[in-house]
């Protein structure tokens, strides 16, 4: 991406963020709402408003220091709360339930793809703003998949491999869930995450830049 200002690159992540983060978050709503569990939906979290979803911390703050200072991208919403005893089959439904919020991210990546693409053959003052936009909307929904894929609890990773465990082993592995947050945080002081995540991030990014070029 051209080197920007900060406000520029605030402009340009803003958007894609939001959408970023919102539909990840409502498409956890609407997986569990198909389960059975209604609580998100109750809780007006099935939802595309992204002021239901924002954590002032995880959804603003630290994006904006990614953003601003060239960093990873690292970033969180509030939880969606899901009711285990409402659903028709929980430990497999939660599985598909916290798998949907880095698909609906790997979706959104796709898609700014295709803007990307379209953007070679917009004109005039329109293109550049575009391109960089639907550039910046692959990196913050590829950065976003990744990281909570990471099989670290409460991410959505930590949540498939808990849904997969057989039982014991589920529960001993739960106890780690308080210190989940703390242990990313550490890792992105490290960079670690950088490290972890960073190959996956370049072959996918890489992928999908190669297939808008056909």
């Amino acid at each position: 991406m051209l080197s920007l200002s900060i406000i520029q690159k605030i402009a340009v992540y803003i958007l894609p963020m939001i959408f970023a983060i919102t539909l990840h978050e409502a498409a956890h709503a609407y997986v569990a709402h198909k389960y059975g569990d209604d609580t998100a939906v109750f809780m007006g979290r099935l939802s595309l408003n992204p002021i239901r979803h924002i954590d002032p911390l995880g959804t603003i703050l630290f994006p904006l220091i990614g953003i601003a200072f060239g960093g990873f991208i690292f970033g969180w919403a509030k939880p969606v709360p899901i009711n285990f005893s409402r659903l028709h089959n929980p430990k497999p439904n939660l599985f598909w339930i916290a798998f949907a919020g880095p698909a609906s991210n790997l979706v959104q990546a796709l898609i700014w793809g295709l803007i990307l693409k379209l953007s070679f053959y917009v004109s005039g003052y329109f293109a550049m703003p575009l391109s960089l936009m639907a550039e910046a909307g692959i990196t913050i929904n590829i950065s976003l998949m990744l990281l909570n894929l990471i099989p670290i609890l409460p991410l959505d990773g930590g949540r498939m491999l808990y849904a997969i465990l057989p039982n014991d082993m589920a529960n001993k592995y739960a106890k780690i869930e308080p210190y989940g947050m703390w242990i990313l945080i550490i890792l992105l002081l490290a960079g670690g995450l950088s490290f972890i995540i960073q190959p996956l991030y370049t072959v996918i990014v890489n992928t999908i830049l190669m297939l808008i070029q056909h």
